[in-house]
Parts: structure tokens; sequence; C-alpha cells
């Protein structure tokens, strides 16, 4: 039902000719009463210039507007203006919250940087005693953050990080608290780039947009081809797909190679990934044999080869001809010596010239040696099986070394073979079970690859 517009709001004028001077109780009634009673005031003075014109109301219409009122709105409406009780409008308290971001450090506890900052250490306890929080807390490290939002030191919410796709959020509940994983959806774009080499791989891929992780994992795919230190050539090249992380609409990290091709002195070798049904991945040639070998060329990463395998080599120290019949890598001390192939460690310890030495022995009556250790790993025991690229032990200058060097030795059969020279056993093809489904993916990996150079080699065209 509408209303008419109250005459208090139009033409309504007193009566008689002169203006009646305002009082100062209605002064402070415009001023402080609040605004819910006067609109209530309002409408029950329209409602009473509503009703028809004669001597009384009609009782209908006053009833019905009564029903809708409490009896103390309808006395303070029929109350005097100089009588009204002075009415100020409540507001909501203002909570002041505050954001502080807790990051542990070495040796630091929660309960430490909780004191630190002030903040509620029962909160702390409760929260510890949730399912989540308390699978958390027993393996914190360094650098895990916490970002605590609290009033007065009274812990509101925590949110902590857990990985890429999930955190953990807990939030105040009453007098306790509650806990909950929520995921944090990405989205995997791919990218290819495209690197010609002047220099080294690393320069090459960082002239083409390429992180750190992205060259390191390229030169893993090809390690056992192509040595990057020695086997490279000024204008090889390479192209890349590859994944890219993204959540919220920003980039967050790389992913996966899903193909690469590398060009080495007019030799091309491609790799695809491929991924089985129980997670599993590795990389095979377009035809399914794997790109990996059973053995790695060289097993640290090394900045020179400073003695080559040579029979009539001269040794510098004992100044008599002695033949070297492995390859040393020269190294930084402490730089991580890397397991050739899977094997089992069956000597560890100091051997003669040799310093610190580890020796596995692998599948094929195959042995390799690594010696002038600076020490050994903690996993490189006797009798311990080790993976292919697992640390062993770190470069170091003890025995007869002259300077911080590997020394790397493979022997087939109990002969030394040159390590750099020797053909490396293959590594097996895809499992035939996935074998069919690998060859279907095939076609339409390399056609994108395929596609990319034909619209580099268009554009250079153009640019001539």
């Amino acid at each position: 039902m509408h209303r008419r517009p109250s005459p208090l709001l139009h033409d309504y004028k007193p009566s008689g000719s002169r203006k009646p001077e305002k009082s100062k109780a209605l002064q402070w009634f415009g001023v402080g009463l609040g605004l819910p009673l006067i609109v209530l005031f309002l409408l029950t003075l329209g409602d009473k210039h509503d009703t028809p014109a004669g001597p009384a109301a009609d009782p209908g219409i006053v009833a019905a507007r009564d029903a809708a009122l409490t009896d103390e709105e309808i006395a303070a409406a029929e109350m005097p203006p100089e009588r009204l009780p002075l009415v100020m409008p409540v507001l909501e308290p203002v909570i002041d919250l505050e954001t502080v971001e807790l990051e542990i450090g070495k040796g630091d506890t929660l309960d430490r940087l909780f004191r630190k900052s002030g903040l509620n250490l029962g909160h702390l306890a409760a929260i510890a005693k949730l399912e989540e929080p308390a699978k958390l807390f027993r393996k914190l490290k360094p650098g895990d953050q916490f970002t605590i939002l609290h009033e007065d030191g009274s812990v509101v919410e925590m949110h902590s990080v857990l990985g890429l796709t999930s955190a953990l959020e807990v939030s105040r509940n009453g007098d306790g608290f509650e806990a909950r994983i929520i995921e944090r959806p990405v989205e995997v774009r791919k990218r290819i780039a495209h690197g010609v080499i002047e220099s080294s791989l690393f320069m090459a891929g960082a002239d083409a947009g390429l992180s750190d992780k992205v060259i390191m994992n390229i030169a893993g795919i090809f390690a056992w081809d192509i040595d990057f230190v020695l086997d490279i050539r000024q204008g090889d090249s390479f192209f890349v797909q590859f994944e890219e992380i993204w959540q919220d609409g920003k980039y967050v990290t790389d992913g996966e190679i899903i193909a690469a091709e590398f060009n080495n002195d007019g030799e091309s070798f491609q790799a695809i990934r491929f991924t089985d049904e129980e997670g599993h991945s590795d990389y095979f040639t377009p035809e399914g044999n794997s790109v990996r070998k059973a053995f790695i060329r060289a097993p640290v990463d090394f900045t020179r080869i400073s003695s080559n395998f040579n029979p009539r080599r001269r040794h510098p120290k004992l100044n008599t001809i002695r033949a070297h019949r492995g390859v040393d890598y020269a190294a930084p001390r402490g730089t991580p010596i890397k397991a050739a192939g899977d094997g089992k460690v069956i000597f560890r310890g100091t051997k003669g010239g040799y310093g610190n030495t580890v020796i596995l022995q692998h599948g094929g009556n195959i042995t390799t040696l690594y010696a002038h250790m600076s020490g050994f790993a903690a996993n490189a025991t006797i009798g311990k099986r080790v993976r292919q690229g697992q640390t062993i032990g770190f470069v170091g200058a003890t025995g007869l070394a002259t300077g911080n060097h590997l020394h790397y030795e493979y022997r087939l059969n109990g002969v030394h073979r040159n390590p750099r020279t020797v053909p490396l056993p293959q590594a097996d093809p895809i499992n035939k079970d996935y074998r069919e489904q690998f060859l279907a993916s095939v076609p339409s990996i390399l056609d994108e690859l395929e596609q990319f150079k034909r619209a580099r080699l268009a554009a250079a065209t153009d640019a001539l």
C-alpha cells in the first residue's frame, strides 16, 4: 500500500499569521533524535493527515496503524516533543585486526616466533592439537611461512602454503579453532623456445629466456649422448617444449620438459617425455628407445678435464711413466660426486695413492672407481645399493693428488676402458605395455615442434 506524500514535507503551514519561534526543545529534537524515531514520527503524523476530514479518524485505519506498532512506539509517537527521550544510534564495534608474517629460520620454532610477535601461546597450543596443523608442525623446516591474522595477539586466522596446489587454513570457531586443507588450482601452459650455441648452453638458454631449471634439465636429458663441456660446438642449436605453471593469472614456475631436440655437430637428438599409469616419467626417442644409458659419461659437474685416459702418462708427483687408467675431472672442493650407474658399494675407504675411494659394482661385470674424495656421502656404505646420479662423495685432493679433482675409472671384466669413449650399455626401451600409447602421442608433439621451427624460419626470412 503506497501512501501519498505527507503534507509535512510539502505545503504544511502552522495556523496564524505570525511564524512561531522554535523552542530549544525542538532544536535539540532535530539534532539528537535517532533516525528511526524521526521516520516513525513523520509517518505517524502523515497517518493523521491522511485520514478523512471530520471530527474523528476512521477507527479501522487507526486500529491497523496501531497494530503495526509496539506499545512503546505508540507512546513515543504520542508524546509531546518536549518530553521525547534522547535516543542515540547504536554503532557496531570496530575490530582492529593486524597481520603478521612468520618465517621459520634455522633453529626456529613456532613457539619462539609467537613469543617474539606477542601472539597468544595458548592459541598456538590449541591449534597444534588439530590433525592437519599437527602434521605440519612436526616437520617444520627453514623457509616455511605462516600468515597470522590477530586481534591484540589473539589469533583469528592462520594460513600456510603447503605446496603449489594446497594450503593450510586455520580459523577461530567460538572458543576453539578449526583447520582445513584448501586447494590452490594451477594452470599449465605450454611454451616452446629455441637457442643457438655461441659460447655455452647456459648462455644460449639465458638468451632464449629460459630459467636455470629448464637449461639444466636439457643438459640432463641429453647427458648420455653429449658432453656439454667438451662436445658442444658454436652453431649447435636446440628446441624445447616445456610447461609453465600459472596460478591466479600469475606465472609461478617452470614445469617439466615435454619434448626437446638438440643438434650437435651435425647430429640430431630428440627426446619425448612419457608418464606411465603409476606416475613414473622418463624420456624416450620417437621410436620408443630410452635416451638414458646405463651409465653417464661424467659423474661430476666439472670445470675442465685435467688429465685424460693415457697408458703412457708421466705421473706429476712421482715423475715416472705411469699409466693413467682413468679421467681426471677438475672441480671445486666439495662438489658432489654422482654414481655413474645403478650399482652396489663394494669398497669405501682409503686406497693408497687414490686417497678416499669408492668402488661400485654394476651389472654386466662392470665396476667404476671414484678417487681423491674429500669425504663420503652418508648413504655410500659397503653393501648399500645406489641409484644412477645419487651422490656418493665429494671432490677433494686426498692421496697422490696435486689439486682438487675426481679421478674416475671404468672397468669391463677387470680391464680399464676409457670412460669418455667406451660404448655405454643402453637403458631399457619403453615398457611394451605402454609402447602403443607412447607411439600414438609422438606425431602431435613433433608436429608442434615443426610448426614452431617453420614459424621461426619464416620470421628470419622476413627479417632479411
